[in-house]
Order: C-alpha cells, then sequence, then structure tokens
C-alpha cells in the first residue's frame, strides 16, 4: 500500500462538503451580526417611550434601521442555509434526497429573504 493509497499525503482524498474555514466564519460572523441587531432593538425597545404600533412603525421607518434590518435578515437566511445544508450533506445518504431537499431549502429561504425586505421596505 503506497502512500496514495491509504488516503493520507499530499494525494489524499477530499470528501464531503469541503467548504471548511470559509463557512465556519460565515456562522459566526452571521451569529455576531445577530446578537449585535438584537442588542440594538433592545436598546431601542428599553429606551423608548412610544411602545405603540406607530412608535415601532416609526422606528422602522428610519432608512438606517431598514438597512441593519435588511442586513441582519440576509445574514440570518446564509446562516440558516450553511446550516442546512451541512445538515442534509451528513445525515441524507440518498443523492437525490439530499439534492431536492437543499433545493427545497434553498428555495424557502430564498422566498422568505424576499418576503422579509419586501415587508421592511414598505414601513
Amino acid at each position: 500500500m503506497s502512500i496514495n493509497d491509504n488516503g493520507i499525503g499530499p494525494k489524499r482524498r477530499v470528501v464531503g462538503a469541503h467548504y471548511g474555514m470559509r463557512d465556519w466564519l460565515a456562522q459566526r460572523v452571521t451569529a455576531v451580526l445577530m446578537v449585535l441587531y438584537t442588542a440594538i432593538l433592545l436598546i431601542s425597545f428599553l429606551t423608548g417611550q412610544n411602545f405603540t404600533y406607530e412608535g415601532w412603525a416609526g422606528l422602522f421607518a428610519q432608512q438606517w434601521f431598514k438597512l441593519i434590518t435588511a442586513v441582519t435578515l440576509i445574514g440570518l437566511f446564509y446562516h440558516a442555509w450553511v446550516g442546512m445544508r451541512d445538515v442534509w450533506m451528513d445525515y441524507v445518504r440518498a443523492l437525490g434526497l439530499r439534492l431536492a431537499l437543499q433545493i427545497a431549502t434553498m428555495a424557502w429561504l430564498i422566498g422568505c429573504a424576499v418576503w422579509s425586505i419586501q415587508i421592511i421596505w414598505s414601513v
């Protein structure tokens, strides 16, 4: 058995998603983004005096708040995509079923992203 036959060394076989560091980092960055947004939203809630629909609509009517909300939601959907893709790749062995689940997940997340951005920018 040579070095190339046992899967060790410079000619090793790479299997799986092999996205590695990029997706690990994307998960952490999007998680930090969501935590920061939650803190901003919590501070806005705790320091606000108008707890009516008009008060919340006024908060979300500001362009800077719309922008950080949209960026956070896109981060959330990407975070969910990376996580679900890894779940499908780890636990669904049948290639056709895995591909169908990934396509369905992607379609659902894109639909949710479009819908949420439409809602945010309509305020």
